[in-house]
């Protein structure tokens, strides 16, 4: 099993950059990782909210495949401590080998093509982030997750 995070747009600030490579670094310890920045859409400006979520969707589902399991990043999704996402992440590996593919959306969120093909929704607060560093804040998260699972002394709670 594989688990990909799929984004909207590039990290440009360079302390987020850095964040970014290190949590992919570490999560790569311990599971095949990658993450995949989907350029943003050529002439958003011009093009209204829908179009775009659309544009976007059909750059998502290029790599959503029929056997993964989907989760996006959403405000709506279930809300979950670290411990808890944790022991949700390793029940989930022992039963099922599915890849994991997570997806933080543009600025309008998704399209309903993209929620209809979504297994689940994640919320990682009810509080509002940028897109790049609610990217920063999943990955730190996945990372907490894996170093909870393995026993290790990165998460103190």
């Amino acid at each position: 099993m594989k688990i990909v995070l799929v984004v909207i747009g590039k990290t440009d600030k360079d302390y987020l950059r850095e964040g970014v490579r290190l949590y992919c670094s570490r999560i790569g310890h311990y599971v095949p990782f990658r993450m995949v920045e989907i350029p943003d859409i050529k002439g958003m400006s011009s093009l209204g909210k829908e179009q775009v979520k659309e544009k976007e969707a059909d750059l998502i589902l290029k790599y959503a495949r029929p056997s993964d399991e989907v989760v996006l990043l959403d405000e709506r999704g279930k809300e979950r401590d670290s411990v808890t996402w944790a022991s949700g992440l390793q029940e989930r590996f022992l039963r099922d080998s599915r890849d994991l593919v997570f997806v933080i959306g543009g600025p309008y969120g998704f399209s309903k093509r993209v929620y209809d093909r979504a297994d689940a929704l994640m919320s990682l607060s009810r509080m509002t982030f940028s897109h790049q560093m609610a990217r920063l804040i999943f990955l730190e998260q996945l990372y907490r997750a894996f170093t909870i699972i393995k026993g290790e002394p990165y998460h103190h709670g």
